[in-house]
């Protein structure tokens, strides 16, 4: 990419009236960051949704979103990390993508409220997302979600906590998640000190504002020579072999499009499955800005696409939804008297198998075809869909 100045002319018309609505605003300054969480906060309302039963969990330092279906369930799971350059943001933020992930997929979503740089540098945010996921897998049975059908996934910061979620947990031994989805995801300090890219001023987010971030985010400037931690840069890591099949999207108007690209191609190179959605002349965020545009549906049905794919999600066969905390509650108090009459009876004590939704689960077998789309890459693997979609 050359160093011209990015302009809205230059994008997608289905996406030009939103970004000429948004300001220009430097995190650097204290002050610009107390208004774009004040503007995000105001922007992302809580929203609920019908089919939807919502409720927040609170843990050491880190709070989760819970988001489950009403009625059917699907058996799957998703750990959601959200975005924010690794200094703003919150899961509420997020709620229209995990109310139409329950909604469409039938699956239960965690999104993790983990603690922001620069008050909170690495490995803070990571430590949080990582004990998520051990509170996933533990309440998974409960949530109706089998352990072995949790994908991770995140946005922008979220998704490169999302890729070093991933090492950490392969690199500490605990179960692997099912997949990553990674939707154009901040995963290499090193685009930050690349001079070529900060006079583009890439809109949405550019590369002040990365340079910014990562430098919140690790405590200190990503080119100052400092040791970089494990797990700090996705990108960094020197061998991605044996990590979760990955998903990745990203605009080719976006600021990492270059490292999303990489990052693919290296995953693929070290025999992880993946696949990479391109979609062209839109920014970083496109489909949170227009999340009504044909090429943003798009975007996140491919995404969807994947997951029913790579979860073996059949929306015909789904299951009874899993009880709420309360009822859930209930029948293990119910269990429990039961349990205490029989022993009183001189009976030996057993759990009762009755007719509860929770004995009833059943879960969808994972498809085991190697079913792919787009242009394969037979050396490498890597699945490759560009979206070009009419200019109108």
């Amino acid at each position: 990419m050359t160093s011209k100045q990015m302009k809205v002319s230059d994008l997608h018309p289905q996406v030009q009236k939103q970004v000429a609505r948004m300001p220009t605003i430097s995190l650097r300054s204290p002050l610009s960051r107390m208004l774009m969480k004040s503007v995000m906060a105001i922007a992302f309302r809580s929203q609920a949704d019908a089919n939807v039963r919502r409720h927040t969990v609170k843990l050491e330092h880190v709070s989760v979103r819970v988001y489950e279906p009403v009625s059917e369930h699907a058996g799957a799971g998703m750990l959601f990390i959200h975005g924010g350059g690794y200094v703003m943001g919150q899961a509420r933020m997020n709620d229209p993508d995990c109310n139409r992930i329950v909604r469409e997929l039938g699956m239960s979503v965690v999104s993790v409220d983990y603690r922001l740089a620069p008050k909170h540098p690495y490995p803070a945010p990571l430590d949080d997302c990582y004990k998520a996921w051990l509170w996933f897998l533990d309440n998974a049975e409960l949530m109706g979600v089998d352990p072995t059908r949790i994908v991770v996934a995140g946005q922008s910061a979220g998704g490169g906590l999302a890729a070093a979620l991933c090492q950490r947990i392969l690199d500490e031994g605990a179960p692997q998640p099912a997949a990553q989805l990674l939707y154009y995801p901040m995963i290499d300090d090193r685009t930050a000190t690349r001079g070529d890219l900060t006079p583009v001023r890439h809109i949405a987010w550019n590369n002040e504002n990365n340079f910014f971030g990562w430098s919140a985010y690790l405590g200190h400037p990503p080119d100052d020579g400092s040791e970089i931690p494990r797990w700090a840069v996705p990108s960094r890591r020197p061998d991605l072999s044996n990590l979760p099949p990955a998903w990745i999207g990203v605009g080719d108007k976006d600021l990492f499009y270059g490292e999303n690209l990489d990052y693919a191609e290296r995953l693929s190179k070290d025999g992880v499955e993946s696949e990479l959605e391109i979609v062209e002349d839109v920014p970083h965020g496109f489909d949170a800005l227009a999340p009504e545009a044909d090429i943003s549906r798009d975007f996140r049905e491919a995404s969807f696409d994947f997951l029913r794919r790579r979860l073996g999600i059949d929306s015909g066969k789904k299951v009874p939804a899993p009880l709420t905390g309360a009822e859930t509650l209930a029948v293990h108090l119910r269990e429990n008297l039961e349990l205490g009459r029989k022993r009183n009876a001189g009976c030996p004590g057993r759990r009762m198998n009755a007719d509860e939704p929770t004995a009833r689960r059943q879960i969808a077998p994972i498809v085991q075809d190697d079913f792919v789309r787009g242009i394969v890459h037979k050396s490498t693997k890597l699945v490759i869909a560009r979206r070009i979609c009419k200019r109108r």
